[in-house]
C-alpha cells in the first residue's frame, strides 16, 4: 500500500506542480479543497509517519486540492449567466447545446450503447427510473440521460438525484444541475414527481459505483427503500432499468484508502491503467453496453401512509432489485465478452 499510495503521491505532485505554474488566486477553498500548506521539496525521500502516510503525500493532497478548487472556480465564472430554468437550475438549452454532444460521442461512437425497452418509459408524465450503478466513474448516468433523450420518441429528460459530493465541487456542481442532476433528497424528488418529471435514482450510491471489478454485476445493497418510499408517496411507477458495460470501463482492482482519505472522496480507484499511466489512465475502456427498461412496477395498489411502513417498502424495493438482477444476467449472457 505504501508503493500505491507513493505512485499516486507522484502523479497528484505532477498535476499540483504543473498548473500551480500558471494558477492565478482565487477565492477561498471550500472545507474539501481547502488547504493549508503548499507542495514541494523530494516527496519521495520523505520519510513514512506512523499512520502509514507520507507528510509529502498530505501535503500533495492539500495542494492539489487547492489547485482544483482554483480551476473549477475560474471555468465555473464561463458558464452562461442566465437564471436557472427551474428551481433546481436545470437549463435544458444549455444542456442540449453543450453537454449531451459529448455524452452523445461516448453513447453513440465510444461505447456503442444499445437501449432497449423504451416503451416501458411513459411519454409524459411521473415516473421514477431505478438502475444499477458502477463503473468507478458515474459515466451510467451520463449514458442513461442521452439514450432517453435522444431515442425515447418523447425526448424525455431524466432528472438524476445525485449524491451530495457532486455538489461540493463548484464547476462539477454548476454543470451537475445545468444537466438536470439535482441532490439527493425526498423532498426533492417529490417536487420533480409533482411536476410531472421523470426522476432517475441509484440505490446502491458509491456501494454500486466504487465496488471491485470482482464483484461486477453483483448488486449491491438498495440502502433503506428511500426510492420505494418516495415511490408509494407520489403513485408513481417504478421502472427497472439494467445497464451493462459501465463496470468494464475502468476495471477497479483495488483501492487506495489513504489517497481517498487524504482527497476526502469514498474511495480512490486502482485500475491496471490508473494511476500508473497518470491521465492516460482515465481514458474509459471501449466496452459494448446495453441499456434496457423492465417492466413498470406499479405503486397504485398502496394507501396513503404505506411508505412509512418498512415492510411494505423493503418487499417494493426488494421486488424492483430481483428485477435488475435477473435482467443483468440475461444481457450479460447475450452480450459475452465486453470488447470485440
Amino acid at each position: 500500500m505504501r508503493q500505491l499510495t507513493a505512485v499516486a503521491s507522484g502523479i497528484l505532485r505532477d498535476a499540483a506542480a504543473a498548473g500551480a505554474s500558471r494558477s492565478t488566486p482565487a477565492r477561498h477553498a471550500r472545507s474539501w479543497l481547502a488547504t493549508e500548506s503548499v507542495v514541494g521539496g523530494d516527496q519521495a525521500a520523505v520519510p513514512w509517519n506512523g499512520a502509514g502516510v507520507a507528510p509529502g503525500a498530505v501535503a500533495t493532497a492539500q495542494g492539489l486540492r487547492q489547485l482544483v478548487g482554483n480551476v473549477l472556480r475560474l471555468a465555473e465564472g464561463h458558464l452562461g449567466n442566465g437564471g436557472p430554468v427551474d428551481e433546481f437550475g436545470f437549463d435544458p438549452e444549455f444542456n442540449a447545446r453543450y453537454l449531451l454532444p459529448v455524452a452523445r460521442f461516448f453513447y453513440q461512437r465510444w461505447f456503442r450503447v444499445r437501449i432497449r425497452g423504451l416503451e416501458h418509459v411513459p411519454a409524459h408524465g411521473p415516473a421514477l427510473v431505478v438502475a444499477n450503478h458502477s463503473g468507478t466513474l458515474p459515466m451510467d448516468a451520463i449514458m442513461l440521460q442521452a439514450g432517453l433523450h435522444d431515442e425515447h420518441p418523447a425526448r424525455r429528460n431524466l432528472r438524476l438525484l445525485g449524491a451530495d459530493l457532486v455538489y461540493e465541487v463548484p464547476l462539477l456542481s454548476a454543470l451537475a444541475r445545468k444537466s438536470g442532476h439535482i441532490p439527493a433528497a425526498p423532498a426533492n424528488a417529490d417536487a420533480l414527481l409533482r411536476a410531472g418529471e421523470l426522476v432517475g435514482v441509484f440505490p446502491e450510491g458509491f456501494k454500486g459505483i466504487g465496488k471491485p471489478f470482482a464483484d461486477r454485476y453483483h448488486l449491491q445493497r438498495f440502502g433503506r427503500g428511500g426510492f420505494a418510499a418516495t415511490a408509494i408517496r407520489a403513485g408513481v411507477p417504478l421502472i427497472p432499468c439494467a445497464i451493462i458495460g459501465a463496470e468494464e470501463i475502468y476495471p477497479m482492482i483495488g483501492n487506495a484508502k489513504q489517497i481517498a482519505e487524504l482527497l476526502r472522496l469514498p474511495y480512490f480507484p486502482i485500475t491496471p491503467l490508473f494511476p500508473w499511466f497518470g491521465p492516460v489512465g482515465m481514458v474509459p475502456l471501449p466496452s459494448r453496453w446495453i441499456i434496457e427498461f423492465c417492466p413498470p412496477v406499479p405503486t397504485n395498489g398502496y394507501e396513503p401512509g404505506d411508505e412509512t411502513d418498512k415492510g411494505a417498502v423493503a418487499d417494493l424495493s426488494g421486488r424492483v432489485r430481483g428485477t435488475i438482477q435477473r435482467k443483468l444476467d440475461d444481457l450479460l449472457d447475450e452480450r459475452g465478452p465486453a470488447f470485440g
